[in-house]
């Protein structure tokens, strides 16, 4: 039996981007100086739908500012850093946890 090909879309992406890298690309096209305060930064970036997971599932810049504790960043390094856990907790609690993976991935 055979399998027909994929078609070949140049209009879809290659890779879906969440977390960090989807926030990096968001502050690599802003006009953004550090260091910054979340206030400047969600300014900056026009407070931007940030996904957290491979299903497109997305929190806004600000809200996922709310579970920061610092203020202010020196560099974009520092402001990724901040970010990375509160992405990965929105991720993990969206998922249901391993359970809930595990039984998605079972046939029954």
């Amino acid at each position: 039996m055979a399998v027909r090909p994929p078609q070949q879309d140049d209009d879809d992406p290659d890779t879906l981007t969440f977390g960090i890298a989807a926030l990096d690309a968001h502050l690599s096209e802003a006009d953004l100086t550090f260091p910054a305060t979340t206030r400047e930064v969600v300014l900056g970036l026009g407070d931007p739908a940030v996904p957290y997971d491979a299903s497109g599932s997305t929190v806004s810049l600000s809200e996922a500012f709310d579970d920061v504790e610092k203020g202010e960043f020196d560099n974009k390094t520092e402001l990724l850093n901040a970010l990375h856990p509160v992405f990965e907790e929105y991720r993990v609690t969206s998922s249901g946890g391993f359970l809930k993976q595990l039984r998605a991935m079972l046939p029954f």
